[in-house]
């Protein structure tokens, strides 16, 4: 497996990213976000509020990064978001999860989809979940070898 397919097959089980965005006096702001795609790709859906800081930030300087992590994995990404007004991909993209932050549903005028366009990544993952994680850590304790980890990068 490459690492395009290793970043994204990580990915699976990794709904929730942290997507941080630069504020006007360049400062880092991060909020949780719900990955809407099942299959990630290239192009990445959230579905969010018009009115919230992060949508404010996108809008003035579209440059943004995501973090996902789950026990054992962990993926960075960096792309350009956008803020897109479709009703019919909002309808598509609908969640049970989604109406609890947006109760008025997709045709709620406050209710807005951010895709991001991912441009790199990077992963790191330690194949064997949290037991394997758990002795090489133990190892790298007791011999001073680093800790055992599979690291790539890729242009998405």
């Amino acid at each position: 497996m490459n690492d395009k397919q290793t970043l994204v097959s990580l990915m699976d089980d990794m709904p929730i990213a942290m997507l941080t965005t630069f504020g006007p006096d360049g400062g880092l702001r991060s909020v949780p976000m719900a990955r809407q795609e099942v299959e990630p790709s290239a192009e990445l859906w959230f579905i969010t509020a018009r009115d919230t800081r992060h949508v404010h930030d996108i809008v003035a300087r579209p440059h943004v990064a995501l973090t996902f992590s789950s026990s054992s994995s962990w993926v960075a990404l960096e792309g350009r978001a956008e803020v897109v007004d479709d009703t019919a991909k909002l309808r598509d993209l609908w969640t049970t999860f989604a109406e609890a932050w947006l109760p008025g549903g997709p045709e709620d005028p406050n209710a807005v989809l951010l895709r991001v366009d991912v441009t790199n990544g990077e992963y790191w993952d330690t194949p064997g979940g949290r037991v394997t994680s758990l002795l090489s850590l133990l190892k790298s304790k007791v011999t001073g070898d680093t800790y055992d980890a599979d690291h790539g990068s890729t242009s998405l």
